[in-house]
């Protein structure tokens, strides 16, 4: 009786325990382990990607660009540097000596043509003023004295020579007016202005074109005249550039065609400059042919007799490049950060040109992996293991800092 009894008792415990688990009750262990997997499996997700806030994205200066198409496994390196034409330059100089009162401009100051560069005095200056004045006298006394003259010869009662004389005298002192008129012009003083209450005993040497002043050979209290110049100014926007071509290389390069160049000790922007000429004769110490370019875009920086480094493009496909500072090493393979989400538009931008991040949240960045290609320029060429759609935003610059904080956060995480 009592064995009937527990039998029946294990048997209601079994049923119960069915009945929970068809009615859905799954095991608290296996719900644990699902939550487990779907943790591992957002984890793998944010392993390659970082988000940056815009404090932290201003303090280091993240600059923002495109992936360019740019010929570096088909050029060719020359070397050259940078000229004004002759007509672009200028010294400031007096067209009279004098001494070196004030000086106006250093080194390195841009000046509009007709600028005062210095201002000169000379007590030579008040006598030709002086001289100027005095001759009206002298002119009105030897037109009268021709006159005079002429009347005597008209009723034959003075010799000719006499009106000869004070005819020759009358043209004289008006040659030497006009004379002293120029030079006064030429001191910058206006002579119909000039009176016995303004005689100036300085002059003010001007710019004679617009420019930058690349050297001051005067100083105060220095004697200048027409034979030593005050200052030298240069143009810059008109800079050229000489790039010197074995001519083997000669046939690559046309009129019209485009250079990229970089300033030798300065290698991290790059220039450009467009072919107008082509050499006819070889230099006789490096046997090379000057190929005359002129500067285009963007100038910045750019001094007359500056060193640089040329590309040429030999023919060959474009092809992605970046920036160098926009590829990281980690790992032994090689990555990029694209823009994945931004709180907040993109600044408008030219093409090869960066700009810094305008996001006030933050912004979200996902390192792809590329293969390197030939670098030239500060540029170098790039395989994205993925396909990337055109025009997609990069970190073209501050790469090094965006996987440093990936780490980082990767760090944090795995702890």
């Amino acid at each position: 009786m009592i064995n009937k009894l527990f039998f029946f008792v294990f048997l209601a415990g079994a049923l119960a325990s069915f009945y929970a688990c068809t009615n859905g009750h799954e095991p608290e262990e296996a719900h644990d382990h699902d939550e487990s997997m779907e943790t591992s499996s957002h984890e793998h997700e944010e392993g390659n990607a970082v988000t940056l806030t815009h404090e932290q994205l201003k303090t280091v200066g993240i600059e923002i660009g495109t992936i360019e198409q740019k010929q570096l496994s088909a050029t060719m390196k020359a070397n050259g540097f940078l000229r004004v034409p002759n007509n672009n330059k200028a010294n400031a100089t007096s067209l009279f000596g004098g001494i070196v009162k004030t000086l106006t401009v250093e080194i390195g100051d841009n000046v509009k043509k007709g600028q005062a560069v210095a201002v000169i005095s000379n007590p030579q200056f008040i006598q030709l003023q002086e001289e100027y004045l005095n001759i009206n006298s002298s002119i009105a006394f030897a037109e009268q004295e021709f006159d005079r003259q002429q009347d005597l010869s008209e009723g034959d009662v003075g010799a000719k020579k006499n009106l000869q004389r004070a005819t020759a005298e009358l043209n004289t002192l008006r040659t030497r007016k006009a004379s002293l008129k120029q030079q006064i012009r030429l001191m910058g003083i206006d002579p119909l202005s000039l009176s016995n209450a303004s005689l100036k005993s300085s002059l003010t040497v001007t710019s004679p074109i617009n420019g930058t002043v690349s050297d001051v050979f005067a100083k105060i209290g220095s004697y200048v005249d027409v034979a030593s110049p005050i200052a030298e100014l240069v143009e810059n926007s008109a800079l050229h550039l000489d790039l010197q071509v074995f001519e083997k290389d000669i046939p690559l390069i046309k009129v019209g065609q485009k250079i990229d160049f970089v300033v030798t000790n300065s290698p991290n922007k790059t220039y450009t400059a467009e072919v107008y000429n082509i050499g006819s004769s070889f230099n006789s110490d490096s046997k090379t042919i000057a190929i005359h370019s002129e500067v285009i875009g963007d100038k910045t920086g750019l001094i007359d007799g500056m060193n640089i480094t040329g590309i040429v493009d030999r023919g060959g496909e474009s092809g992605p490049a970046v920036p160098n500072d926009a590829i990281v090493n980690a790992d032994g393979k090689y990555y990029i950060f694209l823009v994945k989400e931004e709180e907040g538009a993109l600044h408008d931008h030219k093409e090869g040109e960066s700009h810094n991040l305008g996001s006030e949240q933050g912004t979200r960045f996902e390192k792809i992996e590329v293969m390197k290609g030939a670098t030239e320029l500060g540029y170098t060429a790039i395989s994205p293991v993925i396909e990337i759609p055109q025009e997609t935003h990069i970190v073209v610059k501050g790469a090094f800092f965006v996987n440093a904080k990936l780490s980082n956060a990767g760090d944090a995480h795995a702890h």
